[in-house]
């Protein structure tokens, strides 16, 4: 199946040579060049609109048709780029493979695993009983624990994890001589980071298989590629091994992109207190049998107390299922909880919805994924002004505070006729906040709202963030699984695993003297990821 190479010459897999992508007259990837050899990992690497995917894409054909695409490709003999779509659908899956950042839109939300992993085999001729034997014995590779149990479930029944293990398992059907890993870690938090991209390494050795990396951090890469790409806007600024590129940087945008310093936590006085909470649980009832009855309950937080003070933010830190999300939806009663959380001198638990509607306005939630918590039928103008519907404010006074929060997001106010679809991750969380402060709140809860950004955008919205807390007094509550973002925002942090509160500690303290094992794990983790 691999290419069989002359150990003192070896033939490259692929070579790519002079790749150009353009829009119209927009140049969207400008002479792009590598080689890729069977074994080798070569990392694309830049920010968002750096031209990283859709060069790998336009490597499978899967590049709308209005896009001008030159130079050439080569796999072996076959010349990637003019080849036509029949003839790529031979080399999508059997040479090389591809694997999404996002499982839960790559995977189909309508098929079980067995048949998600299944597919191309059968349409290969494989019996139902070969294809089952090799899905199972798939899974295992990728690690995952009782395969014959999970063939039957559907992604949403999956941790993101194992989300995206089975989509690595899936890419891994046929046995490519090459994968492309699209980001392959930025949804996960950074344990699962980690195991994924040793997974990643492991399964290529035993495979020998070669890989195309493309990733936003410089650092990640660094442990996991031979060879490294820096693109922006399209442009190769520099490219080189390894070593040469993180020794000895030659650009100030790869300079920047190695750079990991999110600046420091503000100091803050002490000042009155805004949100206790008392003993707040989160509970699931596991309903069974025909009168769905129920039958037990799934604990998602066990019992915690915390002070929150005004102007103070507070991180709340964990791995994924550790309960971070649903306390997040708890305090803003999204969902149910036991025992007190006290806003502001009400205990919001004992309010029903209409006594709950006017404190609303004090305490906002913003999502990871702006892209899905916009309504992509709105503009940004008409987005930020949705919640001052509520408020009895003149159409002048309305205007007036949509532009204030734009400015307060630093985006400028001819942004207020664009629709989410035509704005960067970075501009659309930007967007998300100004919805959230135009309501002019004392409390946000920010549940992962920087991990999948890149890190430039990264710092810009916690010195945002960090800005906004200091000439409004903001309190945030900020859930993130990137411990170098809390240490440059929080003061203090809350640690939690599986429910349970690990610890509660000033954020200086917390990096300093870690008091589990689990912490110093975590912040172990977040040096190199």
């Amino acid at each position: 199946m691999h290419s069989i190479q002359d150990a003192n010459n070896p033939q490259a897999l692929l070579s790519v040579e002079h790749l150009n992508i353009q829009q119209a007259e927009h140049v969207l990837v400008d002479d792009l060049n590598f080689q890729l050899h069977a074994g080798e990992t070569v990392a694309l690497v830049g920010e968002s609109g750096s031209g990283k995917s859709i060069s790998s894409l336009a490597l499978l054909g899967l590049l709308p048709s209005t896009l001008k695409i030159q130079g050439q490709a080569l796999l072996g003999q076959q010349d990637l780029l003019s080849l036509k779509t029949e003839q790529l659908k031979q080399i999508r899956g059997h040479k090389i493979a591809m694997i999404f950042q996002e499982p839960m839109t790559a995977l189909n939300p309508l098929h079980r695993v067995e048949k998600i992993i299944g597919e191309t085999l059968l349409l290969q001729g494989w019996s139902k009983q070969k294809t089952r034997e090799r899905i199972i014995e798939l899974l295992k590779d990728v690690g995952i624990p009782d395969p014959e149990d999970k063939l039957r479930r559907y992604p949403h029944e999956l941790s993101g994890g194992q989300r995206q293990r089975v989509m690595i398992a899936m890419a891994l059907a046929l046995d490519p001589d090459i994968l492309i890993a699209d980001e392959p870690t930025t949804a996960l938090d950074v344990t699962l980071q980690a195991q994924i991209l040793k997974l990643l390494k492991s399964l290529q050795q035993s495979r020998k298989m070669a890989m195309i990396l493309i990733s936003h951090d410089l650092n990640l890469v660094r442990r996991y590629a031979d060879q490294v790409i820096v693109m922006n806007k399209g442009i190769v600024e520099e490219q080189g091994s390894v070593m040469e590129i993180f020794q000895h940087p030659k650009q100030a945008y790869t300079r920047d992109l190695l750079n990991h310093d999110f600046g420091e936590a503000l100091h803050i006085a002490e000042a009155e207190n805004l949100l206790s909470l008392n003993h707040v649980a989160v509970k699931f009832p596991i309903k069974q049998g025909l009168l769905n009855r129920v039958k037990d309950y799934f604990v998602a937080v066990e019992p915690l107390d915390l002070q929150l003070m005004q102007g103070e933010s507070i991180g709340i830190v964990g791995e994924s299922g550790s309960g971070k999300s649903s306390l997040a939806l708890a305090i803003s009663r999204l969902i149910k909880s036991d025992g007190k959380i006290v806003l502001l001198g009400t205990d919001l638990n004992r309010c029903n919805e209409k006594q709950l509607r006017p404190l609303r306005a004090e305490f906002q939630i913003v999502f990871q994924d702006p892209f899905s918590s916009l309504n992509p039928r709105l503009n940004v103008e008409q987005t930020i002004g949705e919640g001052l519907g509520l408020k009895k404010l003149s159409v002048t006074e309305i205007s007036q505070r949509i532009d204030e929060a734009l400015e307060k997001v630093e985006l400028p106010l001819s942004f207020r006729t664009r629709y989410p679809h035509e704005l960067s991750g970075g501009q659309r969380q930007r967007v998300a906040l100004a919805r959230a402060l135009v309501l002019r709140p004392k409390l946000l809860i920010l549940d992962e709202p920087t991990s999948a950004l890149d890190r430039t955008t990264q710092r810009a919205i916690v010195k945002l963030l960090r800005r906004l807390q200091q000439e409004h007094q903001i309190s945030y509550l900020f859930i993130s699984h990137d411990l170098q973002v809390v240490k440059a925002l929080c003061q203090k942090v809350l640690v939690l695993r599986r429910a349970q509160v690990m610890e509660f500690q000033s954020t200086a303290q917390l990096f300093l003297n870690p008091q589990t094992e689990y912490t110093r794990q975590l912040i172990e983790a977040s040096r190199y990821v």
